[in-house]
């Protein structure tokens, strides 16, 4: 269940956070190769952490071995907001940079969302609250009832509908895998992350579109945490790294190779279905 700093009925927890405190909530931000596109993930980010503070709040920007000016810019913003904290990483791919904010996070409630905020930092009231109602990993959908796309491509959407066929049979009943806001509690985020297998490879080369989320899941399922979907509204951005047919077929050698690591004991026993408390 989540932890007692969790007091304030005004979510989200925009911060005006000192380094010392305890954080209610840690923001993980992985990055690649954003420089282009940071000015604007910035002002977004600007003003939810000007919103009125509810509990301390603590960002982590992870840099993953970008090879632009990406890591100076999280540097540069980084070093004028007390809250905010970055974390320079060799070039591993997203689940490793989201794995190793995670583990360096230091909220009772830890959230990931991709540095476009395609599912806007507003959002994550909404998410808050359903930790809040006791649920420990809370993904953003949007195909959940109530969920709202804005500027989607047709491709992207159809591209998604037919992953989430491949997906049913490891995280039966999760509606979208692989929307890139979701939160866990403490508890949550250290047994998932701590070993999870894609995220700690060795150095790779170029932009990597993986079903990472999907093992998250998977491993969330295994290991008896509840899990909740809850509608978004996500906003489309423009330069998606996201490659229709590479990386629909990288995604579903991803989704084979969980199947196996499944029947191979790589993952950990299902725990009867039931969730902790």
């Amino acid at each position: 269940m989540v932890s007692a700093p969790l007091t304030s009925s005004e979510v989200p927890f925009p911060p005006s956070s000192l380094p010392q405190e305890q954080p209610a909530l840690s923001v993980v931000i992985p990055s690649y190769n954003e420089a282009e596109r940071l000015a604007a993930s910035f002002a977004q980010l600007d003003a939810w952490l000007a919103a009125p503070s509810a509990a301390p709040v603590e960002v982590l920007l992870v840099d993953d071995g970008s090879q632009d000016r990406t890591l100076a810019l999280l540097e540069a913003f980084a070093a004028e907001r007390d809250c905010v904290r970055v974390l320079a990483e060799p070039h591993r791919g997203k689940a490793a940079t989201v794995r190793a904010g995670i583990l360096a996070a230091r909220g009772d409630l830890i959230l990931f969302s991709d540095a476009d905020f395609s599912a806007p930092l507003s959002e994550a009231r909404h998410l808050v609250a359903a930790a809040r109602e006791g649920a420990q990993v809370v993904i953003g959908s949007r195909e959940a009832v109530g969920s709202k796309r804005e500027g989607e491509p047709f491709y992207r959407h159809f591209m998604g509908k037919g992953f989430n066929l491949l997906t049913r049979t490891l995280v039966p009943g999760v509606r979208d895998t692989q929307c890139g806001f979701k939160l866990f509690t403490r508890e949550a985020a250290q047994a998932i992350f701590t070993d999870l297998p894609s995220g700690r490879g060795g150095e790779i080369e170029g932009p990597m579109v993986t079903a990472f989320d999907v093992e998250v899941l998977f491993l969330a399922r295994r290991l008896g945490f509840s899990i909740r979907e809850v509608p978004v509204r996500w906003v489309y951005a423009e330069g998606s790294k996201v490659s229709a047919l590479r990386d629909a077929y990288r995604m579903a050698l991803d989704v084979a190779k969980i199947h196996v690591g499944s029947w191979r004991g790589v993952y950990p026993k299902d725990l009867d279905g039931s969730s902790r408390s």
